[in-house]
């Protein structure tokens, strides 16, 4: 193997020894950064940020906020490549101005995120964690529960996870209801057009909601009080996209006064303001909400996909390519620096 040519840093837990190799065999020195337990690159300052990258030509980043103030004292650095799939964390306009490239790695944890959207549904609807508080303390007592079979499922966002859940449901024979701003030919294909309805009717009608929508500043806060006084008393809330999109502040009212069923979340709004936390715990101790540590994409499989194509992402932009369009957040470079793609 040649020397290597690039130092490329990984801040993310679970990199695993296949994508490794791959990086080295393209030129790559490749190091992890050692978290300390239970830490998360987004609990890095960023002087400890500096530190870990002052010599990186490239960066597989998970939740560290990529600022201006960051790149600005970071020359060396060429590509951002975050594994996973929201970017609400990186400063896109920064990057392209300090001139490197920022990419995200689509395709690789949509079917574990799918799952895990199912999951939390049959979770919280079969009362699990009450069979399991009960049977913790000795109460062979049987809490009723309710079905997914032939519901009524309201989907927000029709990305590709929201089309995944789509097809896990199907099994289940579920009437779904599709909410999307902007339903295109492609979005409609093989999807009768009578599913397509407005966010109200979706609230109303729906006996589970999933969110699968990007955070921006129109959907932050679209599940608030208002929209859960519209929803059934008996319906279920699962938010496996992101913390931003529901008032969880709201969301425990709702559940507190018994004008929601339950809720399925693997992602809180204290995720990005701690001032929330408390809410968030409060959230965790009642019965019929079933917690997960945002961990919808994190499965052995989910994880190695998305850490090849982040790695892709950062090879091709090493070696003065174009990663593929659609993982391409930013892109600073001029088009003569580019080579074209073999």
């Amino acid at each position: 193997m040649s020397k290597p040519r690039h130092t490329l840093v990984v801040t993310q837990r679970f990199f695993d020894a296949e994508t490794v190799h791959f990086l080295k065999s393209h030129g790559c020195n490749v190091v992890i950064a050692q978290l300390a337990q239970g830490q998360a690159d987004g609990d890095l300052s960023e002087r400890q940020l500096l530190d870990l990258l002052e010599d990186a030509d490239g960066w597989i980043v998970g939740h560290a906020n990529v600022t201006s103030s960051l790149l600005s004292r970071l020359p060396r650095l060429q590509v951002i490549a975050r594994r996973g799939v929201g970017y609400e964390r990186v400063d896109t306009a920064a990057v392209a101005a300090a001139g490197k490239v920022a990419t995200i790695a689509i395709g690789g944890n949509d079917a574990s995120v799918a799952d895990h959207t199912v999951a939390l549904m049959l979770a919280v609807c079969r009362q699990l964690k009450r069979c399991q508080l009960g049977l913790s303390a000795n109460d062979w007592s049987i809490p009723l529960g309710g079905d997914l079979y032939r519901k009524t499922v309201g989907v927000v966002g029709l990305g590709r996870i929201g089309r995944g859940v789509l097809q896990r449901l199907s099994g289940f024979e579920v009437k779904p209801l599709i909410y999307t701003p902007h339903p295109d030919n492609a979005e409609l294909e093989g999807i009768p057009r009578s599913c397509f309805v407005d966010l109200e009717t979706l609230l109303e009608e729906s006996d589970f909601i999933t969110l699968h929508a990007p955070l921006n500043r129109h959907t932050h806060g679209l599940i608030d009080s208002r929209a859960l006084k519209r929803m059934k008393p008996s319906a279920v809330l699962i938010n496996t996209a992101r913390g931003g999109l529901v008032r969880d502040a709201d969301l425990l009212w709702a559940l507190r006064e018994n004008r929601l069923a339950g809720a399925g979340l693997d992602v809180f709004e204290s995720e990005s303001e701690p001032v929330l936390s408390a809410v968030t715990e409060q959230l965790i101790q009642l019965p019929n909400v079933i917690v997960t540590p945002h961990v919808g994409a994190s499965t052995v499989e989910g994880l190695n996909r998305t850490n090849l194509i982040a790695a892709q992402c950062a090879v091709a932009v090493l070696e003065g390519r174009s990663p593929p369009g659609h993982c391409v957040i930013a892109d600073g470079r001029r088009s003569t620096d580019l080579k074209e793609n073999p």
